[in-house]
């Protein structure tokens, strides 16, 4: 569980650049970025189906899998450019593997920050693992 925990910071982490990045970057006003922040959308209900937290167990797995393989070029790049310019493209590659199992980022944002703040989300996708 530890280990979730601390992938899941790392996760938000990277994806924490994602609305910045899209406000740099404003789209039209008919497409959505498909970034939000939660924390910024008030309370968030924590009524989650099993099927939202399986998906997102899913979609952790494979956030998981891209942070370990960006984590290591990210540290070592030459530059703090280059370092950026692989933290963005961990993240897109984050949020195609998070959209490809189904589930939009914001639920995804949602649930791991109710992971880590409400025992009773923990306790389900604990459950569910």
């Amino acid at each position: 569980m530890n280990k979730l925990l601390v992938s899941l910071t790392a996760s938000l982490a990277l994806l924490a650049t994602a609305p910045v990045i899209a406000q740099q970057n404003p789209a039209p006003a008919e497409q959505g970025s498909g970034y939000s922040n939660p924390a910024a959308a008030g309370s968030q209900s924590t009524n989650y189906s099993d099927a939202e937290l399986k998906q997102f167990i899913e979609a952790q797995s494979g956030v998981m899998e891209v942070r370990e393989e960006y984590i290591e070029k990210i540290e070592s790049a030459e530059s703090q450019q280059k370092a950026q310019e692989l933290q963005m493209e961990a993240n897109d590659e984050m949020v195609s593997v998070i959209e490809d199992v189904g589930i939009d980022i914001p639920t995804y944002n949602a649930i791991a920050t109710a992971y880590s703040s409400e025992p009773k989300v923990r306790n389900r996708v604990d459950a569910l693992m």
